[in-house]
């Protein structure tokens, strides 16, 4: 049997070895550092021309806008997303249901769950409306109470309404189960990985990541625009991504509990070194922890109304260092400020609220620090003068230069300008007998010493 030449070159050419897969792992809170990290790596993959990139995720939920940003970045990647829900044991709650539900594969690891996505903000009630109050009891003479009507808390109900709208555009997406992705959005109900597999909201369960290429070898999976792109995972080079300096960073700037000290020591140390100018460190020190709250702010759900609340307190504290107020200022300073630090994170999501503790001590710490610093400006105010024209009355020195009238002075180791209606020659003791603002008035110190006599 004779071999056309290019059929004999083209079984003598090795295979192309198949392209990397990238594996990312998010634990913990959803929180802006998430959505970066997850935004550079689909970049990565992007540029190794990664064939896939596989999300670990073990997350409590985490902030809207945050899990939102990396919804974005999943649905307009141009290579697939597979979110898997590990190690065992892991969860996929709340923010997290959201991106398993957008991503193009859905995995989780055996004893992992998923669920409870009902969104959750201050001052929002609980699933289902407000607790019942006990019915009350009939009596057998009396007319049967017509039923009141439920209460409607229509803020509670805009919100769940958005968020079963957007989970269910994704399920449909990604033709999932519509109808318990609302389920959990409305009800908080959650399943676990068997149960998800059974009712098509995931759509493999693996042990771990090797297990998970190896089922996914051969899978087709539809990108944005229709792409359908053929998986070749099963003996694929895996590129573990790990958080570098800079995701690292913004997960601890991020924490809202370190961006409120951030801020209080930023504004401890400005207002000391305002206080007592020359010092330097703790202006240094405010300035640049003053930048990072602010930095981490921005990227936090912040309640204005708090900030203000805190920025009013903390003037109150130093007012009262100044004012007689005999406590009032003080009182109130430090019911803004505790009040304004439990409203100043407008979230209540997993891992993003400030513990009652820390905001207690560092009430307590702020009251005590301002109130002693300002307290310790007030007294440097109220001392003698020690320094200037005033205590120069009566001083000697000799005459550097002098014409018209005018000229210069060395009085107590300073040049001083000074003024005289005697016909003075540089090189003459002279003496203060009057201070008009920054100029001296001086006469000849031996005709001032034979006045006194």
């Amino acid at each position: 049997m004779v071999h056309a030449p290019w059929a004999i070159a083209a079984q003598a050419m090795p295979a192309a070895p198949p392209r990397p897969v990238v594996v990312i792992s998010v634990d913990g809170a959803i929180g802006p550092a998430t959505a970066d990290h997850l935004h550079r790596a689909l970049a990565l993959a992007m540029r190794q021309q990664a064939q896939l990139l596989v999300l670990q995720i073990d997350t409590p939920g985490g902030l809207d806008s945050s899990m939102r940003s990396i919804i974005k970045d999943i649905l307009a990647s141009p290579v697939p997303v597979a979110s898997f829900v590990s190690p065992n044991g892991a969860r996929a709650a709340s923010a997290g249901t959201y991106i398993l539900y957008a991503s193009h594969v859905a995995a989780m690891a055996p004893a992992s769950n998923l669920g409870a996505a009902t969104p959750v903000a201050i001052g929002m009630p609980m699933p289902g409306g407000p607790p019942e109050s006990p019915a009350p009891v009939q009596k057998p003479s009396e007319p049967a109470a017509s039923a009141a009507p439920p209460a409607v808390d229509h803020m509670t109900a805009k919100r769940l309404a958005d968020a079963s709208a957007y989970i269910r555009s994704l399920a449909q997406l990604r033709g999932r189960n519509a109808q318990w992705a609302e389920k959990a959005v409305r009800e908080s109900v959650s399943l676990s990985s068997s149960e998800a597999l059974a009712q098509k909201v995931v759509d493999v369960v693996a042990r771990d990541v090797p297990d998970l290429l190896a089922q996914l070898d051969g899978r087709e999976l539809t990108l944005q625009g229709g792409t359908t792109v053929r998986l070749a995972t099963h003996s694929a080079t895996v590129v573990p991504f790990e958080a570098d300096w800079r995701s690292r960073l913004l997960s601890v700037i991020a924490d809202p509990s370190l961006a409120l000290i951030l801020m209080m020591v930023g504004i401890y140390g400005l207002l000391f070194e305002f206080s007592n100018p020359g010092f330097v460190l703790p202006g240094v020190v405010g300035a640049i922890s003053l930048l990072l709250a602010l930095f981490a702010l921005q990227m936090l759900p912040v309640n204005y109304a708090g900030l203000a609340l805190m920025l009013l307190g903390v003037s109150f504290l130093v007012a009262e260092a100044f004012l007689p107020s005999f406590g009032t200022l003080g009182f109130g300073g430090i019911v803004a400020f505790a009040a304004g630090a439990v409203l100043l994170i407008d979230s209540d999501s997993p891992g993003y609220g400030i513990p009652l503790g820390l905001i207690a001590v560092v009430t307590a710490s702020s009251a005590a620090f301002i109130l002693v610093v300002a307290s310790m400006a007030a007294r440097a105010r109220r001392r003698p003068v020690v320094s200037g024209p005033p205590v120069l009355l009566g001083a000697t020195g000799e005459l550097v230069e002098f014409a018209n009238g005018e000229g210069w002075a060395l009085l107590q180791g300073e040049h001083w300008r000074v003024h005289s209606d005697a016909d003075l020659q540089p090189g003459v003791r002279v003496k203060v007998t009057r201070a008009a603002g920054a100029t001296l008035d001086v006469v000849p110190a031996a005709s001032a010493s034979t006045k006194g006599a």
